[in-house]
């Protein structure tokens, strides 16, 4: 391990001998977790880093004066739909996708970089219960959906499949999530197929460029971002990992949508068949100012637009239908080619800019007191997975319905949109809409038939299924055909089972 006077010459170099101030007075456990880090930590790049960090967020807020004129939404033959397409294209793209999880040659691939701060809760939002009858986590449902899809396509196709799950962690998250994993047993997974690494942790900079210290003894580091992933599969050879596998299709999804179909095989299939490197699920647009990017082409090129960069005059713009022109909203759904991926970390990830967050970060003062800011003190420095849109030969979307594939959780119930609450009757609905379709009645208390689903809000019935059971509301009747029941009601692999109210 290098000296503190070599780390100390090091970082005075690069202007930022502040992060040793408290060095001297550090017990030596302390000091040499203090000099270890900071050692690992490239001067030119911190440099660099610091520079930029202080640079972005100087720049004016709002999007680039010229956007209007460069912006088109994708061309039609680029975008599949679920309902606007037949049933019969829609079974096609399913048989696709079974097939090829058949064939062993699809991943699932998760972002769970992040904690549950804004939830309250300090752990990986993975391991968050959102209040369903059966107590089960967001990590847990996910689980069961891999299990419920090898499952199905093994079935149709006579052989035994897997869907290697890769898991991207960050500093925070590895190591909760490991232990989470081994005290559930995986969840009846393979261990060996569920494949955890970390992601690249980038110091916080002050708005004049100089990195954060949040106690005496450590900088303040945060991911890198969801866009952190190529870095993070080259580092640590995941995709030499896939490759071994025979894995050829990737779905890269979101931790926190409690809806997502985890190696959809109606995506997967409608990717394949177009010849598509790259890929999006996306739902409509509620209305013009719901905080979502929008996938779109700048300068002809694929990508994410965020609302933030589109004036509410554009926002507004109708189609010939009378839909919204750029309607296409973004849920961090994708699908990508191993092929694909290998580009990006080879050639393309250094051209990624990356983003300014701003937020409020607890730091030591010049005394070495903690202080926890009222207001935003410092930048975070992040890359977006789908900035790597522009580079795909053969880009895609494919629109899905909200209510069946999109519901995020990202807030504390003291909010009105992505709490838990509304996670959780979101799933419940659909699971509500599951059951009547498969011909299930539902009674109250006094035996009066409960009303079909309202448009919001909790359902007339709680009745949940598991993934075990059914991955889309499939194979439902043999249960539910010509039956009543009364809430609230689970139904998982042992049956049917009413709980006490």
């Amino acid at each position: 391990m290098a000296s503190e006077q070599d780390v100390r010459a090091r970082l005075q170099r690069v202007g930022q001998e502040h992060l040793l101030r408290f060095c001297a007075e550090l017990e030596p456990g302390p000091r040499a977790t203090l000099l270890a880090e900071l050692e690992s930590l490239e001067p030119e790049a911190l440099r660099e880093h610091c520079q930029r960090a202080a640079a972005a967020c100087a720049r004016p807020p709002g999007p680039p004066p010229d956007l209007a004129t460069r912006l088109r939404p994708l061309p039609p033959e680029r975008v599949g739909s679920v309902s606007r397409s037949d049933s019969e294209r829609r079974r096609l793209w399913e048989e696709e996708g079974f097939r090829q999880i058949a064939l062993n040659k699809v991943a699932v691939l998760l972002l769970a970089g992040g904690q549950g701060t804004r939830l309250g809760v300090t752990y990986p939002k993975g391991m968050y219960q959102v209040g369903l009858p059966s107590g089960k986590t967001l990590y847990q449902l996910q689980a069961e959906r891999i299990r419920r899809v090898e499952q199905l396509a093994g079935e149709r196709h006579g052989v035994r499949c897997t869907v290697p799950w890769y898991i991207m962690t960050s500093e925070f998250t590895l190591g909760p999530t490991a232990k989470f994993f081994k005290q559930h047993d995986f969840f009846r997974l393979d261990p060996d197929n569920v494949v955890l690494f970390e992601q690249r942790m980038l110091p916080v900079v002050t708005f004049d460029g100089k990195a954060i210290l949040e106690r005496k003894d450590k900088v303040a580091m945060a991911p890198d971002g969801n866009g952190g992933l190529y870095c993070a599969l080259a580092e640590h050879q995941i995709l030499e990992d896939m490759e071994r596998r025979g894995i050829e299709s990737v779905h890269v999804y979101c931790v926190d949508n409690i809806l997502v179909r985890l190696a959809d095989p109606v995506f997967i299939g409608f990717c394949v068949l177009q010849g598509a490197d790259c890929g999006a699920k996306v739902v409509e647009k509620a209305h013009p100012e719901e905080p979502v990017g929008v996938v779109c082409q700048v300068d002809g090129v694929p990508q994410v637009v965020e609302y933030s960069e589109i004036s509410p005059e554009i926002a507004s713009l109708r189609a010939p239908d009378g839909g919204l022109l750029y309607n296409a909203g973004s849920i961090c759904n994708h699908f990508f080619t191993r092929s694909f991926l290998q580009e990006v970390t080879r050639k393309f990830e250094p051209l990624l800019k990356p983003h300014v967050a701003v937020k409020k970060v607890p730091y030591v003062d010049e005394e070495g007191n903690l202080v926890r800011p009222p207001k935003p003190n410092g930048i975070k420095m992040e890359k977006f997975v789908f900035d790597v849109f522009q580079f795909a030969k053969n880009f895609v979307a494919f629109e899905v319905l909200r209510d069946e594939e999109f519901s995020p959780l990202k807030n504390a119930d003291s909010a009105d949109r992505d709490s838990p609450t509304t996670a959780r009757q979101a799933l419940l609905a659909q699971h509500y809409r599951w059951a009547l379709k498969a011909g299930a009645r539902f009674v109250g208390a006094q035996g009066a038939r409960l009303p079909e689903l309202p448009s919001s809000g909790e359902p007339p019935a709680v009745f949940e299924i598991s993934p075990l059971v059914s991955y889309c509301g499939e194979g439902l009747e043999v249960y539910l055909q010509g039956r009543e029941f009364q809430s609230p009601v689970i139904l998982d692999e042992n049956g049917v089972r009413a709980l006490d109210p």
